[in-house]
């Protein structure tokens, strides 16, 4: 019998892991790739890698699709916008790997997914409410729940 065990991530390093993790969650519709994350942590992209999927059970990269596919869950259940609206909304690139990575998570297509909840009779929020409320970025370039930029006077300190 074979032990796979690993060696348990040092204390002082959660706290900036968890920073990492955060930022998935707060800027998932953005482009984000490993060298990013690692640097968020404040540590190697390989170091990152073993220590986030010893620490969350999966890799930074499968943590940020489940993320993406999670709001896009939410946003075809609520939302009345297309299945490509959705995907560049959420941060996907391709329609084609939305909807297979959508598929292979969740069990169904996103249309199949939209089309179930449609039939149950929820509200809908129109779409272009959501871009009108900075919801969703229309020129793409912050996506779902972008922060809004802080005023030009704001100061830094």
């Amino acid at each position: 019998m074979t032990s796979t065990a690993t060696r348990p991530v040092p204390v002082d390093l959660l706290s900036h892991l968890r920073r990492a993790r955060d930022h998935v969650d707060l800027q998932s519709q953005l482009p984000i790739d490993l060298h990013a994350l690692a640097a968020v942590a404040g540590v190697s992209k390989f170091h990152f890698v073993r220590c986030f999927a010893a620490t969350y059970g999966e890799t930074p990269m499968r943590y940020l699709t489940c993320r993406r596919i999670e709001r896009a869950q939410d946003l075809l259940r609520s939302a009345n916008l297309t299945v490509t609206e959705i995907c560049m909304a959420v941060g996907f690139s391709s329609l084609g790997s939305f909807s297979s990575t959508f598929t292979r998570l969740v069990g169904e297509t996103p249309t199949a997914y939209r089309d179930r909840w449609a039939a149950a009779g929820g509200p809908r929020v129109p779409g272009c409410y959501l871009f009108m409320c900075g919801v969703l970025d229309p020129g793409g370039t912050g996506g779902v729940g972008a922060p809004t930029p802080s005023p030009p006077h704001a100061a830094k300190r």
